[in-house]
Parts: structure tokens; C-alpha cells; sequence
């Protein structure tokens, strides 16, 4: 096997090892977290019979490692002539099968599906903003580089990174939605107007990030050796900048570009959860709140599985763009 094959199945190795790790380890907190969640699930007024009876449809009566066995062994399976499939959700040729919500009786795969596409269009939108607010002010300020526009962006940069996303969310619904009415108030709606404000949010947070780091890599890449190269051979400074300077900041940032994005898909908790997002991380706190393990478990399936894909991809985008990777 080559040494780029070798490295890609290394890789892909160590993304299937940790969905797998943080999998488990969700189980076995959902399960050993204080409280019953079949007594939520029927009720306190059941009777004794009828708490053994449901814990025993739903397999909470063995022991852990068999319902930790007996979950993977059904999560993904070939589709079998005659048999029941209702909390099964076809993937390909495949199905997978992530159990029942105690909380609504439906199959957790359907309700993941169903919510996945609105963290995913969340999180597409976020990033959009991050990527030009962000990039567009740490240019700015790398260009400015030692004078008052520079060290204004760096105190805002500090403010917005050191406030928590609930209180900046909470600041914009107050002016946008409550005091000036140009946006709805919460994203429960799932439309574009709904977006704005989760999208915003997350947005204005994570330019910070951007800003910042875009300004240190292109400051270090304008007084590197190659930059003033350039300028001795005539180069504009705005050419240095924007060619070179740019060009040797892009692996820091794709970095930050892919991860950020894989979290976000994952779900923004306490941004869906603050604007009525109905996506995953909303999903995440209800199933949280109602001790329901098998859609938090599924959450926590997709949220790891789109921070491993990220990384996979990263990985690949960091050879492209380094070529002293390749060897």
C-alpha cells in the first residue's frame, strides 16, 4: 500500500474509533444519569407491574453491556424480508435503527433526520457570516497592522469572544426583534426570517475567532523573509497581502473553517435551544431534559460523526494546500 493510501485508512480508522468512543461513553452517562426515565415515560401515578412491563419492552432490564451490545448490533443492519422496521430509517441499501424516543414514541433516526437538515442549514448560514465578517476585519486590521483601527478591532474582538453566545443572542433579540421588529423573535418557524437571528448570533460570535486569527497569521506572513522579497522586488504592500500573505494563512484558517463547521452540523445547543431552532442541539437539551437516551444517544451519534468527517476532511484539504504534506 502506497503511504498517502496507507494514511488515508489511518485516518479514516481513527474517525471511526472516536464516533465509536464518544458513542459509548454517551450510553453509558444516559443510562447511569440520576432518575428513571421509564417512570417519566408512564407516568408516576403506574404501577409497580406497569414500570417492569415497559422496562421490559425497551430492554432497560438488562444488564449495561448487553443494551450497549444490543444496540450496535441493530444500529446498522441489512433489511430483512417480513420483519418490522418502524424505528428503522433507510440509508442506502441499509437501515438504521436507533431505537424509540421514550418521550414521543417515535423512532429516533426519523427524528434525527428530520432535524439534521435544519442544523446543517444553521450552521451553512453561521459560517457564511463568520467567513466574511471574520476575514473581512482581520484583513482590515492585519493591514493596519500598530495603529488605532488595528487596536480598536482587537478590544472588539476581545468583547464579542469574552461574552457568552446566550448574552449576545439575548442583546439581539432585544434590539432586532423587540425594540425595532425587522426580525421574528425565535426561530421556531424553520424559515428564512427565523435564520437571521441564530444565523446572526452564531455569525458575530465565531468572526471574532476568525478576525483574530486571520489577523495574527496574515501579521506573521507580512514581516516573514518572503514578504519583504516581495517588496523589495516592487510588490504593493495590497499585493503581499492578498497573494502571498494570504496564501500562507490558509491552512491556519481551513483549520478553523472545517472544525467550526463540523460542530456546528453537530448542533449549536444553547443557540437552537435560545431562539427555537428546531434542530439537533434543541433536540439535544429535550432529550437531556426528559432523561430520554435513546434521541440523546442519536444526537450525540451525529454530533461525533460530523466532527470526525470534518477532521477526515480537513486532513485531506491540509495536503492539498501544503504540498511538504505529500511526502
Amino acid at each position: 500500500m502506497k503511504p498517502a493510501l496507507r494514511q488515508v485508512a489511518l485516518r479514516l480508522l481513527r474517525s471511526i474509533t472516536l464516533v465509536v468512543g464518544v458513542a459509548n461513553l454517551a450510553f453509558v452517562l444516559a443510562r447511569t444519569l440520576p432518575g428513571d426515565p421509564v417512570r417519566m415515560l408512564v407516568g408516576p401515578q403506574a404501577s409497580a407491574a406497569d414500570v417492569a412491563t415497559a422496562r421490559a419492552i425497551y430492554g432497560l432490564d438488562q444488564p449495561l453491556h448487553i443494551q450497549c451490545a444490543r444496540f450496535w448490533q441493530r444500529l446498522i443492519h441489512a433489511p430483512k424480508s417480513g420483519a418490522e422496521h418502524k424505528s428503522c430509517s433507510a440509508v442506502g441499501p441499509v437501515h438504521v435503527d436507533l431505537g424509540y424516543s421514550h418521550r414521543s414514541r417515535k423512532g429516533v433516526a426519523a427524528l434525527v433526520a428530520a432535524k439534521a437538515p435544519l442544523s446543517a442549514k444553521l450552521a451553512l448560514a453561521a459560517t457564511l457570516l463568520q467567513l466574511v465578517i471574520g476575514l473581512g476585519v482581520g484583513t482590515f486590521a492585519a493591514h493596519r497592522r500598530g495603529r488605532f483601527a488595528d487596536q480598536a478591532t482587537i478590544a472588539a474582538t476581545m468583547l464579542v469572544v469574552s461574552a457568552p453566545t446566550f448574552v449576545l443572542g439575548v442583546g439581539l433579540q432585544y434590539v432586532l426583534a423587540h425594540r425595532l421588529g425587522w426580525l421574528p423573535l425565535d426561530g421556531a418557524a424553520g424559515d428564512l426570517r427565523a435564520l437571521a437571528l441564530p444565523a446572526l448570533t452564531l455569525g458575530l460570535y465565531g468572526s471574532a475567532l476568525y478576525a483574530r486569527l486571520a489577523r495574527e497569521e496574515l501579521g506573521r506572513a507580512l514581516d516573514s523573509d518572503f514578504a519583504r522579497s516581495a517588496r523589495a522586488r516592487g510588490a504593493s504592500r495590497l499585493r503581499v497581502l492578498f497573494v502571498h500573505a494570504w496564501r500562507n494563512a490558509l491552512g491556519s484558517l481551513t483549520t478553523l473553517f472545517v472544525l467550526e463547521f463540523g460542530a456546528l452540523v453537530g448542533g449549536a445547543i444553547v443557540t437552537e435551544k435560545l431562539f427555537r431552532w428546531p434542530g439537533l442541539g434543541a433536540l439535544t437539551v429535550d432529550a437531556v431534559v426528559n432523561r430520554d437516551a435513546p434521541v440523546l444517544f442519536g444526537t450525540v451519534i451525529v454530533a461525533a460523526a460530523a466532527v470526525a468527517v470534518a477532521s477526515f476532511v480537513l486532513d485531506a484539504l491540509q495536503v492539498a494546500l501544503d504540498p511538504r504534506l505529500r511526502k
